[in-house]
């Protein structure tokens, strides 16, 4: 079995026997996959919160793996787990049953192909973005951030709490073309965080998404890609934009 669900935040209640009851049924043959936002990983040295939902879902009856999203501390990520070779293309595994699908790779899970390109573009940054070395003194630098939380400036803290990470870089942009060629571009399903551009525009969005070159570059593999469904999350809905793609949040859908 195979099910794909939305952003998480480090929570995983909608994955409880209570709340997802297939599990009775499941092995960890079965995998459960998270669009993005996967929200552990988070902090160094991990904090309770983290350790007690790792642990939480190592012991499930499923596997869980996830495309990354902009939330995540892709300092922990994407240097302190080992890399390996997972059902067709390569994850950083996190524990036994817990794995992070890497950028731009087909992934093979119970004889279904995914196509999964992790990454977005922050919304909660109008205000911009702080760094530190900008600054002539630690104080100067908390006086800045408790003034801009008291007067509720959307920002965020590079390495802190923003990566420039959260969008690919050439190199995973050149191995998604790369294995989309060898998959001579044929696919069953689409795993991403955000969504292409013109699917964007079609929906309700809190904030508004300025095209830049993730969505832009699914805007192209949508034309070319021949797929059944393409799963995304990060606009915190759920929503079936037509009959080839569903925006995902608190849904968890059974592909097969």
């Amino acid at each position: 079995m195979v099910f794909v669900t939305g952003d998480c935040h480090g929570e995983f209640y909608r994955l409880s026997t209570k709340n997802f009851p297939i599990q009775r049924e499941m092995t960890k043959a079965d995998i459960v996959i998270v669009c993005g936002d996967f929200g552990t990983c988070w902090c160094w040295p991990m904090s309770a919160q983290e350790m007690f939902w790792l642990k939480w879902l190592d012991e499930k009856p499923f596997t869980t793996v996830f495309a990354d999203g902009n939330h995540e501390n892709f300092d922990i990520l994407n240097n302190d787990y080992e890399v390996v070779d997972y059902h067709g293309g390569k994850a950083h595994k996190i524990n036994n049953s817990v794995y992070h699908l890497m950028r731009g790779y087909v992934f093979n899970f119970e004889e279904l192909y995914f196509f999964v390109m992790g990454g977005a573009a922050s919304h909660d940054i109008e205000d911009g973005i702080l760094y530190k070395e900008n600054f002539t003194s630690e104080k100067s630098f908390r006086q800045t951030i408790k003034l801009w939380n008291k007067r509720k400036r959307q920002f965020r803290i590079n390495r802190i709490n923003w990566w420039e990470e959260e969008l690919p870089n050439d190199e995973e942009y050149k191995n998604a073309e790369e294995n989309l060629a060898k998959a001579d571009y044929k696919v069953d399903y689409v795993i991403s965080h955000c969504a292409p551009q013109h699917i964007i525009d079609m929906i309700e969005t809190e904030h508004t998404e300025i095209p830049n070159r993730l969505t832009l570059f699914f805007d192209e593999v949508s034309e070319k890609l021949k797929f059944k469904k393409w799963f995304f999350a990060h606009y915190h809905n759920d929503i079936d934009v037509d009959e080839k793609y569903s925006l995902l949040y608190n849904r968890v859908i059974q592909v097969k």
